[in-house]
C-alpha cells in the first residue's frame, strides 16, 4: 500500500464520483511505490510475498428455486436503501465487511463456548475480497458462523432484520463473561446498501452449526428492484457467507484493486479479523487505542500519528489517551501535532482531525460535533460502543450522547494539559506559543462558564510582579492578590515596555502602590478576558475601568503644592479646553493620579469600546464615534505642560488671533490625541502625525 493511499484513502472526496480522481490515484501509487522509501508508519504490502486466499468459484445451485416476493413495506425501505439513505457509495463496502465480522464474532463465541462441531474448531476467522475489473464483479467471503436457508430468507428476506442484533439479544441474560463484544452490524439493512451498485446480488453461505458431510448449504439471488428474490438449495459451498456483486456500469469502479483498498483502509482498517484483498492482507494497522495504554511504546504513537495525519516526519508533541465505560463506554486518542500552525491554519473553518469509530469501525472520518471546533488542532480517534446509528450508519440517532462524547473529551483533554502544565512548564509554554490561540478561540466562543474558565486555567500572561519574560497563571495571579482584593486585573498594551511606562498604570499604583496588573500584548486578549468576565468568582477588570469607575477622585487640585495649577487656575484651563474640544470630551478635569504624565483619557468599559470602534463604529462619523465613547480629559496639574498650557491660555486670553493662543490649542490637541492613542481610541494616526508635524513648527516659531 503506498503512501498515496495512506495520505489521501482517509478523505471521501478523493473518491466521489469522478473517474478520472480514480485513474490519477492508481497512476500516483505506482510513482510512490517506487520512488518514496519504506516507512513504518506506512506499511506496505510486498507483492511477492505469496497470496493468500479461500474465495474460488465452486458454488453451484441444485435442486428446486424458490422465487420469493419482497413483503410490500421492505420493498419500499429497498428503495430508499439503494437509491437515497446513504450519500457515498462506497459506504457498502464498510457494511458487508461489517456484517461479515459480525459473523465471525458469532463464531468466536460459539467456539469459546464449545457450541461448534469439531469439524469447525480450526477453521480460520478470516475476511476475503476479490475484484474483477473486466467483468465488473466483486466478491466478499468471510469464515464466519455462515446462515442456513431459513436463517438466509429472514435475515435478507425481510429488511432490517438483524441477525447480530437478535443473537446479541438472546444472549444478553447470559451471564457468561465470554459473551461477544465486537458485534458491529444490523445485517438486513447494511446488506442492502449493495444495491447501489449492483444490479444482481448472489449470496452462497453455509452454516458452522450445520455438520452436512455434503457441503450443501443455501444460494440466495435477487436483482432488489424487480421486488423478488430466489433461493435455492447449492452445493460446494464452504462455511461462512460468501456475496457476489455484478456491479452496475456506473460503479465500475469498485471492481478496481486501487479503490476497494482505499476504501478498506479508510472503513475497516481496524477491525480485528484479517481481511485480504485479492490474497493481500490489508489491515495491518493495529488499533492501539483498545489496548493497555502503558504496553504501547512512544514508537508506536509516532507512527499511528503519522499513519492519521499521513506525514511520516511529524512525530506528536503531546499524545492523550482516555477510557471509560460509565457513564459513556469511550475510547479516546488524542495527538497534538508538533509542528506550528500557520495564521492560515488557524484561520481555516474546518472540521476536526478526530475520527470516530463504533467498535473499531470508522463511522465519520470528520465531524464537527464530535469536539468543539477550537480543538480542530487534535488529530485522534474516539471509539465508541454505545453510538447508536440509524440505518445508514452515517447519521447519528442519539445527537444528546454526542454532545455528552463532546463535553466529556473536553474537559478531560483540559484537564490532561493542566497537569502537563504543572509537570513540564517549559513545553507547556512553547505548546501555549503554538496552540494557544485556539484555546482563547474556545474561550471566547463557548458559551458555558464553567468550561470558560477551565481554558483560562490554562492561559499565561506577563504581569507587573514578575520579571520581563516570565508568565503567570490566574490561579498564580489568584494567590498573590492582597487581602480584601476582588478583582483580577489587567492591562492591554502593545509591549511590556508601553505597559510600564502607561499613564493607566501610574494612576493604578497612586491609588495601590502593590496592585499587580497583568500585561495583555495581543489585541484579542483583551477580548478574551472581556468574554470571561469573571474566574473562581473573582471580576476580571481592566485597569482603565478601575480608573474610570473611582468615585473617590474629584475635580479638585488637593492641597496648595509648589509647582501645582491652583484651584482657580485649574477651573479656568478646564473650563477652556472643554470650549475647544468641544464634542471630543464628554468632559475635561484635572486629576491627583497622575506623578509623570501630563494626561490621560478615562472610559468606562475601555475594552468593549476599543473593540466597538473597531467594529461597528469603523464608518461611522468622528462626532457619533466620540457620542458613544464619552472620553474624560484628566489633566496632571503637577506636570510642566500642563502648567506651560495654562500660562499661554492665561496670557492670550484676550488675544484669541495671537502666536500664544493659537500655539495652546495645537497643544492641548497634541495632548488629546496622545492620551486617546494610548487609550487605544485614536484611529487616525497619519492625522496625528501631521498635527505634531504643525506643533513641532509652532514651537520653533515661537523661539525666533
Amino acid at each position: 500500500m503506498s503512501v498515496f493511499c495512506n495520505v489521501f484513502c482517509r478523505f471521501p472526496s478523493v473518491l466521489r464520483n469522478s473517474k478520472q480522481n480514480v485513474r490519477t490515484l492508481y497512476s500516483y501509487k505506482l510513482f510512490l511505490q517506487k520512488f518514496v522509501p519504506y516507512s513504518t508508519a506506512f506499511k506496505t504490502i510486498d507483492d511477492e510475498n505469496p497470496k493468500h486466499t479461500i474465495i474460488g468459484d465452486n458454488e453451484r445451485s441444485c435442486g428446486p428455486k424458490q422465487r420469493v416476493g419482497f413483503q410490500a413495506e421492505t420493498r419500499k425501505l429497498l428503495n430508499i436503501v439503494a437509491k437515497s439513505l446513504y450519500s457515498d457509495k462506497e459506504v457498502f463496502v464498510r457494511e458487508l465487511i461489517s456484517n461479515a465480522s459480525d459473523a465471525i464474532e458469532r463464531l468466536r463465541f460459539q467456539r469459546l463456548t464449545g457450541q461448534l462441531p469439531s469439524s469447525s474448531k480450526d477453521v480460520p476467522l478470516e475476511i476475503h475480497i476479490k475484484t474483477d475489473e473486466e467483468k465488473r464483479i466483486l466478491i466478499i467471503q468471510d469464515t464466519g458462523i455462515g446462515m442456513s436457508r431459513n436463517e438466509l430468507e429472514k435475515n435478507l428476506g425481510t429488511i432490517a432484520h438483524s441477525g447480530s442484533r437478535e443473537f446479541v439479544s438472546n444472549i444478553t441474560g447470559e451471564k457468561d463473561s465470554n459473551k461477544p463484544t465486537d458485534i458491529i452490524g444490523q445485517f438486513g439493512v447494511g446488506f442492502y446498501a449493495c444495491f447501489m451498485v449492483a444490479d444482481k446480488v448472489d449470496v452462497y453461505s453455509r452454516s458452522h452449526m450445520d455438520s452436512n458431510p455434503q457441503e450443501v448449504g443455501s444460494h440466495w439471488s435477487s436483482s432488489g428492484l424487480d421486488g423478488e428474490y430466489e433461493i435455492s438449495d447449492a452445493e460446494n459451498v464452504n462455511p461462512g457467507t460468501k456475496i457476489v456483486l455484478h456491479l452496475n456500469e456506473s460503479a465500475s469502479e469498485f471492481a478496481k484493486h486501487d479503490v476497494l483498498e482505499c476504501i478498506l483502509r479508510k472503513y475497516s482498517n481496524f477491525v480485528g479479523t484479517p481481511i485480504y484483498l485479492n490474497g493481500q492482507q490489508i489491515n495491518v494497522i493495529e488499533p492501539i487505542w483498545t489496548k493497555n495504554q502503558s504496553e504501547v511504546s512512544d514508537e508506536e504513537h509516532t507512527s499511528f500519528y503519522q499513519y492519521l495525519c499521513g506525514n511520516k516526519y511529524d512525530s506528536p508533541r503531546y499524545t492523550f489517551a482516555y477510557k471509560t465505560d460509565a457513564p459513556i463506554n469511550l475510547r479516546v486518542l488524542l495527538y497534538v501535532p508538533n509542528w506550528k500552525p500557520s495564521i492560515f491554519d488557524m484561520a481555516r473553518d474546518s472540521d476536526n482531525g478526530v475520527a470516530l469509530y463504533s467498535r473499531r469501525v470508522m463511522i465519520m472520518s470528520r465531524t464537527e460535533a464530535l469536539l468543539p471546533k477550537w480543538l480542530r488542532f487534535l488529530r485522534g480517534v474516539v471509539d465508541s460502543e454505545d453510538i447508536p446509528l440509524n440505518l445508514s450508519r452515517e447519521l447519528l440517532q442519539d445527537n444528546s450522547l454526542i454532545r455528552r462524547i463532546n463535553r466529556l473529551v473536553t474537559v478531560r483533554f483540559l484537564k490532561f494539559l493542566s497537569q502537563q502544565a504543572s509537570r513540564e512548564t517549559d513545553k507547556f509554554i512553547s505548546f501555549l506559543n503554538d496552540y494557544g490561540l485556539y484555546l482563547k478561540e474556545g474561550l471566547v466562543i463557548e458559551g458555558d462558564q464553567q468550561l470558560r474558565e477551565e481554558i483560562a486555567k490554562l492561559l499565561r500572561w506577563e504581569s507587573s510582579a514578575l520579571p520581563a519574560g516570565q508568565t503567570t497563571c490566574l490561579d498564580e495571579y489568584s494567590s498573590r492578590m492582597q487581602p480584601g482584593q476582588r478583582n483580577i486585573y489587567f492591562l492591554s498594551s502593545p509591549s511590556r515596555q508601553l505597559a510600564e511606562s502607561s499613564a493607566y498604570l501610574e494612576a493604578a499604583r497612586k491609588k495601590n502602590p502593590n496592585v499587580e496588573v497583568l500585561f495583555l500584548y495581543e489585541p484579542y486578549d483583551e477580548l478574551v478576558l472581556m468574554q470571561l468576565s469573571q474566574y473562581d468568582k473573582k471580576s476580571l477588570t481592566s485597569v482603565e475601568s478601575m480608573i474610570a469607575d473611582d468615585l473617590a477622585d474629584t475635580d479638585s487640585v488637593g492641597p496648595e503644592r509648589q509647582n501645582c495649577l491652583k484651584q482657580y487656575e485649574a477651573s479656568e484651563l478646564v473650563e477652556w479646553a472643554e470650549k475647544i474640544l468641544g464634542p471630543k470630551v464628554k468632559k475635561v478635569k484635572v486629576t491627583q493620579r497622575l506623578s509623570t504624565h501630563p494626561c490621560f483619557v478615562s472610559v468606562r468599559e475601555a475594552g468593549a469600546m476599543r473593540h466597538f470602534l473597531r467594529t461597528s463604529l469603523a464608518d461611522r462619523p468622528a462626532e457619533e464615534r466620540y457620542r458613544v465613547i464619552e472620553p474624560i480629559l484628566e489633566l496632571n496639574p503637577e506636570h510642566e505642560l500642563v502648567r506651560y498650557l495654562y500660562n499661554l491660555v492665561h496670557a492670550s486670553k484676550d488675544s484669541e488671533q495671537s502666536k500664544d493662543y493659537s500655539l495652546a490649542v495645537s497643544i492641548l490637541n497634541h495632548l488629546y490625541d496622545a492620551a486617546m492613542a494610548q487609550a487605544g481610541l485614536l484611529d487616525d494616526i497619519r492625522g496625528l502625525a501631521s498635527r505634531v508635524t504643525d506643533l513641532v513648527a509652532k514651537l520653533i516659531k515661537t523661539d525666533n
